[in-house]
């Protein structure tokens, strides 16, 4: 089965999709998120994500009031949270950016007023944020937009992750394999679930979204079958906020895209045939013939 953003086809043998998710990593600044948008593109990305929350329902109230160290001085964290939201007229400006570069963007909203924030924006699709698999009422929100849906499955047991795809129905959707932490160490990257959800939801395209250091563990999602990568994005990795130390600079991502394409290329059809730059050789070093 495949599923279409946009103009791009995930799944069925198509080239991996690549996502290049800026989250918050634009820290509130729409000409940073421009210029993240603009290393999506060059790097030859297909889609861009951010996130997008209503900070008074999508912050845990635990939270709200806890002191937060910020560039722009201390505030509290529901503060910060209202600081880094993007408004709609932002959110236009930053879509033409992306559409004008060539790119599909989309959100994980973390609540229901969010989803219809971005439905009124035009999304081509939802992502669904790990943290949120098991927010039911927000899956239901996204499987009524009859859009399609990108559920990571990070910090989740198989009976949520089982629980969360009942919700949102496979018809549109699309699996990422994800362990949530930031950074994630190679120990905790369990890539064989990639053919393990690939076999539980027959037909899903599964991809993967990581969170590791460098280049490897994604490579080799793609050797394993995944159809689409999602990867954090800066300009910097030392820059201020959550998601920085866990992200790729611009020249790590252009290198990912273009690792990602020679995989691709290598994997073959698995049928076994004798390529033309085997003759010469063959001739020269076979010395009983067939």
């Amino acid at each position: 089965m495949t599923v279409t953003i946009g103009t791009r086809v995930i799944g069925g043998g198509r080239p991996a999709y690549v996502i290049a998710e800026i989250g918050l990593n634009h820290n509130g600044d729409v000409d940073l998120a421009k210029r993240l948008i603009d290393v999506a593109a060059d790097a030859g990305a297909d889609a861009v994500k951010f996130q997008k929350r209503t900070p008074e329902i999508a912050t845990p109230e635990h939270m709200r009031d806890v002191p937060r160290e910020t560039p722009w001085g201390t505030m509290t964290y529901l503060d910060y949270r209202r600081r880094v939201e993007f408004d709609r007229a932002q959110y236009i400006e930053i879509s033409d950016h992306a559409l004008l570069r060539g790119l599909e963007w989309f959100a994980s909203p973390w609540d229901v007023p969010s989803v219809a924030f971005l439905e009124e924006l035009g999304v081509a699709a939802h992502k669904v944020a790990s943290a949120s698999l098991t927010d039911h009422a927000l899956l239901r929100a996204l499987a009524d937009t009859g859009k399609p849906v990108i559920l990571s499955t990070g910090m989740s047991t198989m009976a949520e992750i089982d629980a969360a795809v009942s919700v949102l129905g496979t018809d549109r959707l699309v699996l990422m394999h994800a362990t949530s932490t930031y950074p994630m160490e190679p120990e905790e990257a369990n890539l064989r679930m990639i053919p393990a959800l690939r076999e539980r939801f027959p037909g899903v395209p599964v991809g993967y979204s990581g969170h590791e250091r460098g280049l490897q563990i994604s490579l080799a999602a793609v050797a394993l079958g995944a159809v689409a990568v999602e990867r954090h994005i800066t300009l910097d990795r030392t820059m201020w906020g959550s998601d920085h130390a866990a992200s790729l600079e611009p020249t790590g991502l252009t290198h990912l895209v273009r690792d990602i394409r020679v995989i691709e290329s290598a994997l073959g059809d698995g049928v076994k045939r004798v390529y033309p730059g085997e003759l010469a050789p063959m001739a020269k070093l076979r010395r009983v013939p067939a």
